[in-house]
């Protein structure tokens, strides 16, 4: 008995859809290769911050340590509830179980397999949708390899949340035409994993699914609604409590720590300063042709060096929206004949008009309605970064019209489409070549603007030969189309130091690596530890990618390289995003190395990319010797840091808020004094003692030893925080802020086993309970200085 026809149809599309899904696994190696090959790396932050961040949660689960919190960067941050220190990330989750020390290529390696994991499920979403293979192929690469995914491969947490989209939104897509709770389930998972991110990126793309969900309820009419919703329900329902089981306690940690971080929300400046320019638009034509892939002083779009008084502060390689030349042809000529109005494809035009219009930000009016009433905007604070989703919808756009162009066996767009396409790049360039006139900028910008007019000209050529071919040769139209785009991809998108550097660059994150410079200060750091002593290092200046080289090396470090920060921290120590600069911030309470509070941090060395009194003129000759001068640099030492454990039987009151503003630390002995808030109780007498040392120290539990003759107070001076607990002898106690920044207990007389631990959720619950957010700093007026 034969199979029944079904049955053959479908095991003929299984057939198809693994022939499409390994020709664009090829078509991926290839254009992957520079980085499988280890010749370059993906560069910036992807190294600067993301890499440093995976290799401490690696080394942290293979020493049977918790991740949850690192005391390597700004004295101690809560690494469970950081959007980016990709603990919930699935892809790099998997790289810290099962390598330990993760390096340059593993990380490029894991972040390639995530964007082919989403370009894979577009190859799958386009199959289902009935495309040619060829354009289900084209319609991946633009995805995986064009605009954003490209050119902000850097943003490892952005790239993961696209790639998660384009799984979700074939998974959600699967679900609504088949009514598969299953399918519902499956992608309600790689919907939490895209929120799991916890960028703006995962928030839109939560947008743009209920945008898609509503469009299907509703797109075949009023009186087929019903039935829609009705088989909807099953999968949905399914997908949305596995979602919710999924991501509901890391974003309610994010939440708690974006209230108690400096930068709880954005307003609408902050996020306006993220706009995507308009001009930006002619990178659609040609993505260099503002030198996006040079170095920072060569580049000449907005804003630039050259093209200033934006009032814009973006990357200069976020604006960039190339996915091809074909794929732009395809698109103004769908746009033009309005195929691209069709019902099967209107959902994601217009989605593509609203992701563009909340790009541009404050350049239309919309954006401040956007951000004034949906949910969650106000919390990020560049709408450019839709380019993402941008990079997402144009490549299903253009992957429209090559499906149209493969298929069709009359003209799939009218002459006129065709004519009003040209039209349009044609005043693109000449747009392009009137700003390199105006800017004077075609010593940088000729090359480009040749290159890209070649592109466009041969893509033309490329599009009226696979037309050509598609009627007698149609596997060899589709192989053209497919061929050119990898050229198109690779040498326009795949080369410049935007995308890809050398890995000698990132030599000091490199597994492995003997860097004089942490070797020496790893060296010093060790000697020095002893049962009160823990010392600290600060990093400044040493380059753009070193300020988290501390979570590499394992070295505690006052400052990092992070935007979000606990707000006290910022304050009283002047932290600011990243210490790669010359440039050091500093505070009232901090106004200089030589001051009381880097003393009670126990800063004992600065590395700087240059002499100190540079960073901090104030300080005086002598006061901190230079101990070693490496090829990166200068360290200093500074012989007053305090041990990490410190015994006070002396008490003094002290306005906390009024400090953090003002400065003035009291000129005291910070050895057996404490400051405190509130009402305290009297100084113990003269003559008592105590003692502490610790026992054990972990990343997110500490346990000292105290003994004393009257009782008093451990001081930890680790960062006070309200996830942080602490018990004296498996007995819960009140855990104390002292000295501003600081933790303390009061302990009773005798010996006693102090233990500090780092429990989140149940912090997190007090703090919901109890309506607190923090410490509460609040700058107040500081009186004149006579």
């Amino acid at each position: 008995m034969s199979p029944p026809k079904a049955e053959i149809a479908d095991l003929r599309e299984g057939a198809k859809l693994r022939h499409a899904g390994l020709l664009f696994l090829l078509c991926w190696f290839v254009l992957a290769w520079p980085w499988l090959s280890g010749h370059v790396t993906i560069p910036y932050d992807a190294k600067a911050h993301f890499l440093p961040q995976v290799q401490f949660f690696a080394h942290a689960l293979w020493q049977g340590e918790s991740p949850f919190w690192t005391p390597f960067v700004f004295s101690g941050h809560p690494q469970v509830a950081d959007p980016q220190s990709l603990i919930f990330s699935p892809p790099f989750a998997l790289l810290a179980l099962f390598d330990p020390a993760p390096g340059l290529w593993s990380a490029d390696v894991t972040t390639l397999i995530t964007i082919a994991a989403g370009g894979l499920a577009l190859v799958i979403w386009a199959r289902d949708q009935g495309w040619e293979t060829g354009a289900a192929i084209f319609t991946a690469l633009a995805f995986c390899f064009g605009a954003a995914m490209s050119w902000r491969i850097q943003h490892i947490g952005q790239v993961v949340s696209l790639s998660m989209l384009a799984i979700t939104f074939m998974l959600l897509s699967r679900a609504l035409s088949r009514g598969s709770w299953l399918c519902g389930l499956a992608a309600g998972i790689t919907a939490s994993f895209m929120v799991l991110e916890r960028d703006q990126v995962a928030l839109i793309s939560v947008y743009f699914l209920t945008g898609y969900v509503v469009w299907h309820w509703f797109s075949a009419g009023v009186h087929h609604s019903g039935r829609r919703i009705s088989s909807s329900l099953p999968p949905l329902i399914a997908g949305s409590i596995a979602g919710i089981v999924l991501v509901a306690i890391p974003i309610l940690l994010t939440w708690l720590l974006a209230q108690m971080s400096n930068r709880p929300e954005i307003d609408f400046i902050g996020a306006g300063r993220g706009s995507l320019h308009p001009a930006l638009m002619v990178t659609w034509l040609g993505p260099d042709l503002f030198g996006a892939s040079g170095d920072m002083e060569d580049y000449w779009g907005p804003p630039s060096f050259v093209w200033h008084d934006t009032g814009l502060y973006i990357a200069q390689n976020m604006g960039v929206l190339y996915i091809g030349a074909v794929s732009f042809w395809l698109m103004l000529a769908g746009l033009f004949s309005g195929s691209l109005w069709l019902r099967e494809i209107r959902f994601y035009t217009i989605a593509m008009l609203i992701m563009l219009i909340y790009a541009l930000g404050w350049y239309t009016p919309v954006f401040r309605l956007m951000h004034m009433w949906l949910p969650g905007i106000d919390l990020f604070r560049r709408p450019a970064d839709a380019v993402f989703l941008i990079g997402f919808l144009t490549a299903i756009l253009a992957g429209h019209g090559a499906n149209r162009l493969l298929r069709s066996a009359t003209a799939p767009f009218s002459r006129d489409a065709w004519l009003s396409a040209g039209v349009v790049i044609t005043l693109g360039f000449t747009y392009a070549a009137y700003l390199a006139t105006h800017f004077h900028q075609w010593h940088e910008a000729l090359e480009p603007f040749v290159i890209s007019v070649a592109f466009i000209l041969c893509a033309a050529a490329v599009i009226a030969l696979v037309r050509w071919l598609q009627p007698i040769r149609p596997h060899l139209a589709a192989a053209l189309l497919v061929a050119f785009a990898v050229l198109d991809l690779g040498f326009q998108n795949g080369h410049g130091g935007a995308v890809g550097l050398p890995p000698s660059t990132y030599e000091v994150l490199a597994h492995g690596s003997v860097n004089e410079t942490m070797v020496d200060l790893k060296r010093r750091v060790q000697s020095g530890q002893t049962a009160t002593q823990r010392d600290r290092v600060e990093l400044i200046g040493l380059g753009f990618h070193w300020p988290n080289a501390s979570l590499t090396y394992g070295l505690e470090n006052t400052l990092g390289y992070n935007p979000v920060r606990l707000a006290l921290y910022s304050a009283a120590t002047g932290a600011g995003d990243t210490s790669g600069m010359h440039e050091r911030k500093f505070s009232p309470l901090m106004p200089s190395y030589a001051s009381p509070l880097a003393n009670l941090l126990g800063l004992r060395y600065i590395a700087s990319g240059v002499p100190l009194e540079k960073i901090d003129p104030s300080v005086t000759p002598g006061a901190f010797p230079l101990v070693a001068r490496t090829v990166d640099g200068y360290i200093y030492e500074n012989p007053k840091a305090l041990p990490r454990v410190l015994f006070a039987t002396r008490v003094q009151q002290a306005d906390f808020d009024k400090l953090l503003s003002c400065g003035g630390m009291p000129d005291i002995n910070y050895r057996n004094t404490v400051l405190l808030e509130g009402p305290t109780t009297p100084s113990l007498p003269s003559n008592a003692t105590g003692s502490a040392a610790i026992r054990e120290y972990h990343n997110s539990e500490i346990v000292i030893d105290t003994t004393s003759s009257d009782g008093g107070w451990l001081i930890l001076n680790d960062v006070w925080h309200p996830w942080w607990f602490v018990e004296i002898d498996g007995k819960p106690a009140p855990m104390l802020r002292s000295n501003v920044l600081f933790r303390a207990v009061a302990v009773p007389a005798g010996t006693h086993s102090v233990r500090f631990n780092f429990r989140p959720l149940r912090g997190a619950i007090e703090q919901l309970t109890h309506g607190s957010w923090g410490p509460g700093f609040q700058p107040v007026g500081c009186a004149p200085s006579r």
